[in-house]
């Protein structure tokens, strides 16, 4: 049982952090379009959703604070309040506080901190504010409590009769509901919390004699007046525990009944389905629906119609607040009905998993095709060839399993924009471009953090106040943009803004002060660019919160790169700067090229690879003394893999050159043997290997032989320098001469 319940915690976590998120999003929204009533709805539903299912758990601080954040929501919902924005900061401090006081039931039994609790009743104080009510207190209340309560509420008013205009609840509870570790007060006391009890009555008629009583049976039944603007669904959900053990029956208000028939009308030939929705949330019985339907046959029969709905009120059942709530609860099947019929949660480490085991078949796969090369077996071979295919589509599909869209990442920007640019004084829009764009689960996890400082550092550093931007003919509201999109094997990141920009001058001057370089060094607009990304580096004239104390952007720099990406900056000043950030697809399987040096194996990734040529002669004789060659009338600098691993310098009959491009950049890698395409499994390397430059991994093939994967960022970056090395004192008319032979 403790199992299956901290499960059910756990589901519960997860789900209130997809609503927190939608809830988020919807108020972000609001703030543009305070009218909309669909994200009012959206940020209802998610706070209602928490709390009834908090209510379950008995989390009554998640339940006493959410409660009051329904309440205002409801009065917005009705119109009796307008959005502000004084209100939309305060929900959207409720709902972080919410996550906090989700995370902490779901992961401690111990009672809430006071820390949580005084952040509960400041909220609370803030969200009676934005409705014109008193500050409540956020205690907890006993059971002893609300008994007394109920007391005091039916000796003022005893005439208050269950089934008039209150609910009426009839309870008898099960005999195993006490051996099954319930406690029937506990639900009359969450009761009390969605609503107020007008009348309670204690039936004793089944209690046996003392001699014949059991202890650990119960043998009470209640019947309940209960006043309350919550859903059935609601009330019924407060004995989801006990459902099994007991018999409950709910009636409604009978002074809602005819005010919701205009409501049900307006849906066009949906009758059936808001039947098997109502039925679904719980707000009818299966019975209750079919015995409407059969009425409802019977009467379009005599050639009449009557529609469900009215057919419903008409036998008091549905009230206009669980309409509503049917209505609005269809609307959000009718959006999520594709996407949640065709997902399925599954555990990452699950996940993790099939992929290395996906990775470990394709090592044997290469081994099983390497032994029927040489067993010359062509029955054998062409069933290996069959294999191969369906391990490459297998790997293919396992890989999808763990792409994702990176827009979930980057709309979290959205708060963080908002907050931090009202910290700042300035007005700074945010725009997403490519959201859409998917890559490895792993990746999108650990870009996250990057992203915030570099989104942070842009709006602090690089975005200007509004006088200031007006002042240099600018609009005052700065413009930062979100960019993802697939480039040569890879996903390029941008964020750019519009501000000032980077002062070459300025970051030289800095780095010369600092020690980071030389004053008689010459650096290149890109150099002196990276060197925001040395630790310690910073040109704030002061620390603030936000920047000014020379960490985060060396960190950016580490974490990306460890993640086998590469980072750069575009910059002019006045016009704003680019960061550009480029990551692999995927972190585990990769369809590589296979070339050879002697007899070590190298695989490039075959993303990266546009072409192989064979180094002709003339070349290998000129390029003694020289990177480079003429392609095609194209210079291209290139780098060999025999002196860059120190292999022998014993000659080869022939050479080879494989272009590649990285980052728009072409560079030709010089090989002994093109060995073909290659399904790679990367295998990290050790931290003794780390920092070897030119290496991103390693893999094994089929014959049980380690290569090397080449990090071709590296190579390239290699090769260029290389060529300008190389180049330097070489004047025009020898380069022409090159790029016209």
């Amino acid at each position: 049982m403790s199992n299956e319940m901290d499960a059910a915690k756990q589901g519960f976590q997860v789900e209130a952090e997809e609503l927190l998120e939608d809830m988020e999003e919807a108020l972000l929204h609001l703030e543009n379009e305070p009218d909309d009533m669909d994200s009012v709805n959206a940020v209802f539903r998610a706070a209602h959703t928490i709390k009834g299912t908090a209510g379950v758990f008995g989390f009554d601080d998640v339940v006493s604070f959410t409660h009051v954040a329904e309440s205002l929501l409801d009065m917005i919902r009705d119109d009796e309040i307008k959005i502000t924005d004084e209100i939309i900061a305060v929900l959207l401090k409720s709902g972080d506080h919410m996550a906090d006081l989700v995370n902490f039931v779901v992961e401690s039994d111990d009672p809430t901190p006071e820390d949580l609790l005084e952040t509960s009743s400041a909220l609370i104080e803030s969200l009676n504010k934005c409705m014109g009510k008193p500050a409540e207190s956020s205690s907890t209340t006993t059971a002893i409590e609300v008994q007394e309560k109920v007391v005091e509420q039916v000796d003022r008013d005893e005439s208050v009769k269950a089934g008039n205009d209150n609910w009426h609840i009839s309870l008898r509870f099960g005999l195993e509901v006490l051996k099954n570790g319930m406690d029937p007060q506990s639900f009359i006391k969450y009761l009390q919390r969605i609503g107020n009890i007008t009348s309670i009555t204690t039936l004793v008629e089944n209690v046996p004699s003392l001699e014949d009583i059991d202890p650990e049976n119960c043998y009470l039944g209640f019947e309940i007046g209960f006043e309350s603007e919550e859903s059935k669904e609601t009330i019924e959900s407060v004995f989801d525990f006990v459902r099994e053990d007991c018999q409950i029956r709910i009636l409604p208000p009978n002074s809602l009944i005819g005010e919701y028939i205009n409501h049900i009308q307006e849906l066009p030939e949906e009758d059936v389905m808001l039947g098997e929705l109502l039925v679904k949330s719980k707000v009818l019985t299966e019975k209750e629906l079919k015995n409407a339907l059969n009425v409802q046959q019977v009467i379009s029969e005599d050639g009449n119609e009557h529609p469900l709905g009215e057919m419903l009120v008409d036998a008091g059942v549905v009230d206009k607040t669980v309409v509503n709530a049917a209505v609005e609860k269809q609307q959000t099947v009718r959006n999520k009905k594709k996407n949640e019929s065709r997902s399925v949660r599954v555990d990452s480490i699950k996940l993790d998993d099939l992929i290395n085991l996906v990775g470990e078949l394709v090592i044997a796969n290469s081994s099983s095709f390497l032994l029927a090369q040489r067993s010359e077996n062509p029955e054998l071979m062409e069933a290996n060839s069959l294999t191969a295919r369906l391990v490459e589509e297998i790997r293919d599909s396992a890989l999808r399993l763990r792409m994702v869209q990176i827009g979930d990442t980057f709309n979290r920007f959205q708060r963080v924009v908002r907050d931090v640019s009202r910290d700042l004084e300035k007005e700074i829009e945010l725009t997403i471009v490519g959201a859409e764009t998917e890559l490895d689960k792993t990746v999108v996890e650990k870009i996250g953090d990057p992203l915030m400082h570099l989104v942070r550092n842009s709006m602090d550093h690089g975005i200007e106040s509004p006088d200031e931007r007006i002042k240099n003919g600018k609009p005052a509201k700065g413009s930062l943009k979100l960019g993802a999109y697939h480039d040569s094997g890879s996903i390029v990141i941008e964020v750019t803004d519009d501000g000032k920009g980077l002062d070459r001058e300025k970051l030289i001057s800095k780095a010369i002060e600092k020690g980071l370089i030389k004053e008689t060094q010459v650096l290149t607009d890109q150099e002196a660019y990276r060197l925001i990304f040395e630790a310690g580096f910073s040109t704030a004239a002061e620390v603030t919160n936000l920047s000014g104390r020379g960490v985060g952007m060396d960190v950016v720099r580490r974490n990306i790169e460890s993640l086998r990406g590469t980072i750069d900056v575009e910059s002019e000043v006045g016009a704003g700067t680019t960061i550009r950030i480029r990551l692999p697809l995927t972190l585990a399987i990769i369809d590589g090229f296979l070339v050879g040096v002697e007899d070590s194996s190298y695989v490039i990734p075959l993303d990266m690879v546009i072409e192989c040529v064979e180094l002709s002669e003339e070349d290998r004789m000129s390029s003694l003394d020289r990177n480079y060659i003429n392609l095609r009338g194209e210079v291209l600098p290139f780098i060999r893999l025999r002196e860059m691993f120190q292999h022998s310098e014993e000659s080869v009959n022939r050479e080879n050159i494989v272009v590649v491009q990285y980052a728009g950049k072409k560079a030709g890698i010089v090989v002994d043997e093109l060995m073909g395409e290659f399904q790679t499994v990367i295998k990290p390397l050790g931290k003794i290997f780390s920092q070897l430059s030119g290496i991103s991994g390693s893999t094994i093939l089929g014959s049980g032989e380690v290569a090397v994967i080449l990090d071709v960022a590296a190579l390239v970056a290699r090769a260029a320098e290389n060529e300008s090395i190389t180049m330097v004192g070489k004047d025009s008319a020898s380069v022409t001469q090159l790029t016209t032979h």
